[in-house]
């Protein structure tokens, strides 16, 4: 996942037409925060995502910030009204999601499977957005970028590879988890100590003398 996030980071980091704005920033926190779930140790997390960052020339700071506001602003309102915003480019919106929105529509735009996991993870932050099955809200997003002007067919198989990446890592996770819980299991049996056989009971009467012939 690093080492992919690193490459795709470095070629956008050479694009001429590309920013750094609210849709990238929550698109690159979801997928790192997505896909880095389970890393252990877990206080090493952001310091990796500091590196990642900063070895291809962004600020992970200004970008956790930038996403963290977003989805703030987003969460204040009801998924209908996000969705108007969307269609409109960004009209009626907050910052920092108006400039993100209308930058989709400038001269010289460069599109990133980012922007796309970021118009989903926006989507998932508007009130009412946890009352629709995930297959829904993708399909809104589809419908959402196709209106932005962004190609749709890219769209649907960014955020499609995108789920199903993250129900692998899921799955990878899970596995995981219960290997280390069955190899901890394991490692508490061996230091149990081994229960003794008791020991057979001496009887202290005498033996009975067969009567003579």
């Amino acid at each position: 996942m690093v080492d992919e996030l690193l490459v795709e980071l470095h070629l956008l980091s050479h694009q001429q037409g590309f920013q750094p704005d609210a849709l990238f920033a929550s698109g690159l926190v979801q997928v790192f925060d997505a896909f880095s779930r389970g890393y252990r140790p877990e206080a090493q997390r952001e310091p990796l995502f500091a590196a990642l960052c900063s070895a291809t020339g962004f600020d992970a700071a200004s970008l956790r910030g930038q996403r963290d506001a977003a989805v703030a602003a987003v969460g204040q309102h009801a998924l209908e009204e996000v969705q108007g915003w969307i269609r409109e480019g960004g009209g009626g919106a907050p910052e920092p999601i108006a400039s993100a929105l209308a930058a989709v529509r400038r001269p010289g735009f460069h599109y990133s499977r980012l922007l796309a996991v970021g118009l989903l993870s926006l989507l998932q932050s508007a009130r009412g957005a946890e009352a629709m099955e995930p297959q829904a809200l993708r399909e809104a997003a589809h419908g959402l970028a196709e209106s932005m002007g962004l190609m749709r067919d890219r769209v649907d198989k960014d955020l499609s590879l995108y789920a199903g990446n993250l129900e692998k890592m899921a799955q990878a996770v899970e596995l995981m988890e219960e290997t280390v819980a069955a190899e901890r299991r394991r490692r508490e049996r061996q230091l149990q100590p081994e229960p003794q056989a008791p020991e057979a009971a001496v009887s202290d009467a005498p033996e009975a003398v067969p009567p003579a012939g």
